[in-house]
């Protein structure tokens, strides 16, 4: 990925000499790094990206593979460092691959987006689909959860954290569920527009007395 000029608010001769806001990416596997080097996995690959546009992140990963949203509420105290001022929460996609009920699910999510902002935490939601195979029902019941979340937390939502990549045998493992490296540089490129919005808003958050 080609290295781009900064947005205003960002931009500075030397990103070192910014204090970076402090991230962290609450997930499972697809943020942990499943089947890659570390130095692939998606909060890294994401630090990177943001570092080339000007933007200074000291992103921490806490993604545990095979989490799913309940295990992530669970943990969510000791797995989000005390200092962090904005959280990615990428849950869910295990809930809806062993097909989870969707209001277990959702009262997770529910308490995560509480929890993060009770410690005054932004938080940006990535939303997940459900597979196909469980039926019509189900697939709606799962799939509102995220906007539905997202609308009464007021909280920004990016739609589904593996477009451009679910499906495609290129950009993912054999197990046609995790993405590859170039798969995980296909996430973040996509994402990183809605990544640089939050921060942005947090920032000024952050900065107002």
């Amino acid at each position: 990925m080609m290295a781009m000029s900064g947005p205003a608010w960002a931009q500075t001769a030397n990103v070192g000499d910014v204090k970076p806001i402090r991230l962290a990416v609450l997930g499972d596997s697809l943020t942990a790094g499943f089947g890659l080097p570390a130095s692939s996995a998606f909060p890294v690959r994401l630090q990177k990206a943001l570092r080339d546009r000007g933007i200074a992140a000291d992103i921490h990963n806490a993604g545990v593979s095979g989490d799913t949203a309940s295990g992530g509420l669970a943990r969510l105290d000791w797995s989000i460092p005390p200092d962090t001022e904005a959280v990615i929460v990428e849950l869910g996609a295990n809930d809806a691959l062993r097909g989870v009920d969707p209001k277990v699910a959702r009262g997770a999510l529910d308490g995560i987006l509480n929890k993060l902002k009770a410690k005054n935490i932004a938080v940006l939601l990535c939303g997940m689909y459900a597979p196909p195979n469980y039926g019509a029902e189900y697939t709606a019941q799962f799939n509102s959860i995220y906007p539905d979340l997202a609308k009464a937390h007021k909280v920004p939502l990016y739609p589904f954290f593996l477009d451009g990549v679910a499906t495609d045998a290129k950009l993912t493992q054999p197990d046609g569920l995790h993405p590859t490296a170039a798969g995980v540089d296909v996430v973040v490129e996509r994402i990183l527009p809605t990544v640089e919005a939050f921060l942005k808003d947090r920032a000024a958050q952050l900065s107002k007395p």
